[in-house]
């Protein structure tokens, strides 16, 4: 039996961008039902459900980090296991597909503490309404994918040992 051997396609695997970046909507309405600030599921603390107590504001990124770190680190899951011909460019679709769906759980969770939050008056410091003070925090998505995928890589090429067919 002949063996088929067809060059890659030059299509894009732009299911991972897609992937990625829809994941934001889920990650933002976590964020806003989980933080402190939100709905204020985790702590349930009436102290740390008003945006215009100041020890809300850290808790309420550290929340979205933590939900941005475990949305990259199942995307890598996800990438480690693909094969294919396309796992570079699927890797670095994954890596902008995250970074836009950061932004996308952001500005969800803004929405949401807009739409469905207490209103607030934010013109004493924009961080009493539900917001996200520090946007370094976006970068967690795209960085904790890159960090677990080469890691699980790493992993997999020690669990298969040395290579012993090398020529000299």
């Amino acid at each position: 039996m002949e063996k088929h051997n067809s060059p890659p396609s030059a299509r894009l695997p732009w299911t991972w961008f897609g992937a990625a970046a829809a994941g934001g909507v889920p990650l933002g309405l976590l964020w806003w039902l989980l933080a402190p600030g939100g709905l204020n599921l985790i702590t349930r603390n009436p102290a740390l459900g008003n945006g215009t107590n100041p020890e809300v504001w850290l808790p309420r990124d550290l929340t979205l980090a933590g939900l941005l770190v475990f949305g990259g680190c199942l995307m890598a899951v996800f990438l480690t296991e693909k094969r294919g011909g396309a796992e570079r460019q699927a890797f670095l679709l994954s890596l902008a597909g995250g970074l836009l769906g950061a932004v996308i759980a952001w500005q969800t969770g803004a929405l949401a503490g807009r739409v469905w939050g207490a209103p607030v008056d934010a013109a004493i410091n924009a961080s009493v309404a539900f917001s996200l003070r520090s946007l370094s925090v976006l970068l967690l998505w795209p960085a904790a994918t890159a960090v677990s995928v080469f890691a699980l890589n790493l992993l997999n090429l020690l669990r298969k040992g040395p290579d012993t067919g090398m020529h000299q």
